[in-house]
């Protein structure tokens, strides 16, 4: 070992810490080199004693293959701060033994939580396990990491204490040093929070999912100037003074500061914004100044501002005087005052635009981090983070419910843990009897979170992003819709594939498309499509009229789009909607009396769809059955990339149709779809449901309510009352549209300043 050291009485290795994998967390295991063990003399599943400024014991597990040739040994959260050391610092191991304990008393670390109940899971949870008196341990219900040997593995095997993972202090042992609970040990719990010892709190980094870029920024921002403020010193600079997160909305902004202030070991003052204001005159500033005040005598501190938008909004559209005030004492707060040093101020709010800008410089907030919606594995981050002490069923795979909670953020995954806990609970209230008020310790074993508990879940928690829209998981697939294969194939390739599969994108260096234009007669089937491909590429689905995005008040129409997008960019991945797409976006400059409206609103589209922001994993597909009256200008590569033509089925198309809509109706022997489809020429998809209804309404005429069967002769008469809505005119009419539409979008664009649309057209009237 490079810098192992040797004592004279003992063998020590100092290794530098480094943070554990998030399935580990609340495990009590060391993760060494093969040559940590050599020199110590142990073997795996021995007990070592980790010495920061602070001893606390682990069991010792072999290094991750990645790791072996490194001085580093991992540590989790709990054990990092049990030894009071932090990622990046050293700590000395030294091989030692644990001694039986007579007894080991529990209390919560929580101080809002109160437990009780029977001790003997909580003794079958830590059987084994070494005990340091003011340690935090955590209870854990999911089955043990790989590569345990045997007799490590059957201590992990204990049912599991609750539904959530557990911390809590260990208060006192008898004997006093590192003991193990084994079958004589008896175990006391507390029902009261105990203090642990310095006061530390128990949210570190492993219970912050998905954001291993954002820790690792924050880290150099906020650690690194709290704890060897020498090195800013040496390079002549002033360390960073401030962070500002922001992102949507249960992201995870206030608890990873707080991760980061436990682990900096730094004190840590939060100001809710509203909190601060008083109603007396200069209150507000007063109480802002204390909270610094108080941060600079316990230096180091973090300062951390949630919703600041609230207290520094942009003084230039506030009326009151309070506010501004308040605005510029934070300011001179932040940046005018030398005592300073080792206080950071970070802040939190998912408006960063409503801040006033004198704050958004360096020297106040240094940098700005955006925490946005967790992609598919920050998700199984998150929700290993939140089923680390579940009990779960052997069906439970988080790397599908991952896949499957597209637009979720750690809140909502939180949510959604909660749910299918209370699912769990629900399955076996029948054999509680509440009138005991204790739960029989054999119904505590059998109680474990299945994976139709998650899925039952799932049908009432909404991303919290998609709450304004309220729109569902589309549940139309590829297969309750016929005739349109073509199309079909079109939109597989063209958004399947790059939502599904964007690194094989990125891999060829293409881009995906980003606009689908679906056009066709009236009733093919063209919102079906778009609700169809929402559902197979696992994305959400955004949907809007035409008539809701116009408004009269001006500029509203404008806004409304933009948030649209928005909203659609936030809950990524995400098709989106727009039905007669015709009616919001007719071409610029065709008619005299053309409302103003619709010309910026046209402007609006064109830049959001192919604009300075670009959209990432979200898919616009519009459905008009007029595309010659769409503005060319959408049209074209980058836009509306594909223009896909939706038609009247053919023969197998129908038969395919009235297939899915005779699916749950009582066909009698003499029926013959195929028969039915090779009279129904031209007939659309919505043509072929109205004949299958009117069948069904003639067997209800003709034996009334004990109808049992639907006859050929009920689908004669209705084929009789029925009409195909498409005309031979109408068909040649798009077929001659196919090809005019792409020489449309390459024509000449009329004379004057294109700046992409945004400057309305100056072609020349045809009358003069």
């Amino acid at each position: 070992m490079a810098d192992a050291q040797s004592a004279t009485d003992e063998k020590t290795v100092r290794l530098q810490v480094a943070a554990a994998r998030q399935e580990e967390s609340g495990q009590g295991i060391a993760r060494l080199p093969r040559t940590a063990f050599q020199t110590l003399g142990i073997t795996e599943g021995d007990v070592v004693e980790l010495v920061g400024k602070r001893s606390t014991p682990a069991l010792a597990m072999p290094a991750y293959d990645e790791d072996q040739a490194l001085s580093v040994v991992r540590l989790d959260g709990l054990q990092r701060a049990n030894a009071e050391v932090g990622s990046g610092e050293h700590v000395i191991i030294k091989a030692t033994e644990s001694r039986p304990a007579t007894r080991v008393v529990f209390a919560p670390a929580n101080r809002e939580m109160r437990l009780q109940g029977p001790t003997q899971a909580l003794k079958r949870n830590f059987f084994r396990r070494p005990l340091l008196a003011g340690d935090l341990v955590a209870t854990t219900g999911q089955q043990p990491v790989q590569n345990m040997p045997p007799e490590v593995r059957r201590m992990f095997n204990a049912p599991a204490y609750a539904l959530t993972q557990i911390r809590l202090t260990v208060v006192s042992t008898s004997p006093k040093g590192i003991v193990h609970i084994d079958e004589k040990t008896e175990v006391e719990l507390r029902a009261e929070f105990e203090e642990p010892h310095g006061g530390r709190a128990v949210v570190n980094y492993d219970d912050v999912g998905g954001m291993a870029d954002t820790i690792q920024q924050l880290r150099e921002m906020v650690e690194l100037p709290l704890r060897y403020p020498e090195l800013f010193t040496r390079l002549g600079v002033d360390p960073p003074k401030g962070v500002l997160l922001h992102g949507p909305p249960g992201t995870g902004k206030t608890r990873l500061a707080q991760a980061v202030a436990n682990e900096s070991d730094a004190s840590f003052s939060i100001i809710n914004g509203p909190e601060i204001m008083g109603s007396g005159y200069g209150e507000s500033e007063k109480r802002l100044r204390e909270v610094f005040e108080e941060a600079a005598r316990n230096a180091p501190a973090i300062v951390f501002i949630d919703e600041i938008d609230s207290i520094a909004p942009k003084r230039d559209r506030v009326m009151g005087e309070a506010e501004k005030r308040l605005v510029a004492q934070l300011l001179t707060l932040m940046d005018g005052l030398e005592a300073r040093a080792n206080v950071v101020v970070i802040a939190a709010t998912n408006r960063p635009d409503a801040i006033d800008e004198a704050l958004r410089r360096p020297g106040r907030f240094d940098r700005e981090i955006v925490i946005g919606v967790p992609d598919e594995n920050g998700r199984r981050e998150i929700l290993g983070i939140h089923t680390r002490g579940m009990p779960l069923g052997d069906k439970v795979d988080l790397k599908e419910l991952s896949r499957i909670t597209y637009g979720f953020v750690g809140a909502d995954i939180a949510a959604l843990a909660r749910e299918a806990a209370i699912e769990a609970v629900r399955r076996i209230m029948p054999r509680i009897d509440l009138d005991e008020g204790t739960i029989p310790p054999e119904v505590l074993d059998d109680l474990f979170v299945s994976r139709e508990d998650f899925l039952s879940a799932l049908k009432r928690i909404q991303p919290s992003a998609m709450r304004e829209v309220m729109v569902q998981v589309p549940n139309v697939g590829w297969d309750d819709i016929g005739g349109v294969g073509e199309a079909i194939d079109k939109l597989k390739e063209g958004i399947e594939l790059p939502l599904k599969h964007p690194d094989a994108f990125h891999r060829l260096g293409i881009r995906p498309a980003q606009g689908f234009l679906l056009y066709g007669p009236p009733g093919t089937g063209k919102t079906l499509l778009a609700k169809a491909v929402a559902k197979e590429a696992e994305a959400n689905f955004i949907s809007m009229k035409s008539s809701d995005l116009l408004s009269k008040w001006y500029g509203e129409s404008e806004q409304q789009i933009a948030r649209m997008f928005q909203r659609a960019r936030a809950v990524a991945p995400c098709v989106l909607f727009i039905d007669e797409i015709d009616s919001l976006v007719p071409a610029r400059g065709s008619g005299q009396g053309e409302p103003q409206v619709t010309g910026r609103v046209v402007n609006t589209i064109l830049a959001e769809m192919d604009g300075l922001e670009e959209l990432q994993s979200v898919v616009v597909v519009g459905a008009t059955n007029r595309p010659t009256l769409v503005d060319p200008a959408l049209l074209r590569p980058g836009r509306f990339d594909e223009l896909v033509y939706v038609g009247t089925p053919d023969k197998p198309g129908r038969e395919r149709i009235l297939g899915i809509h005779t699916k749950d109706m009582p066909l009698a022997s003499d029926v013959s779809l195929a028969d039915i489809a090779a009279k129904t020429e031209r007939f659309t998809g919505a043509d072929l449901e109205d004949v299958v209804r009117r069948a069904g309404l003639n067997a209800l005429h003709r034996a009334g309510g004990d109808v049992q069967q639907v006859t050929d002769a009920d689908f004669r008469e209705a084929l009789e009352d029925s009409r195909a809505t498409v005309t031979p005119q109408m068909e040649e009419e798009y077929q001659r549209m196919r090809g005019e539409l792409k020489k449309r979008a390459a024509e000449v664009q009329p004379i004057g300043f294109i700046y992409d649309g945004m400057v309305e057209s100056t072609r020349a009237s045809k009358h003069e």
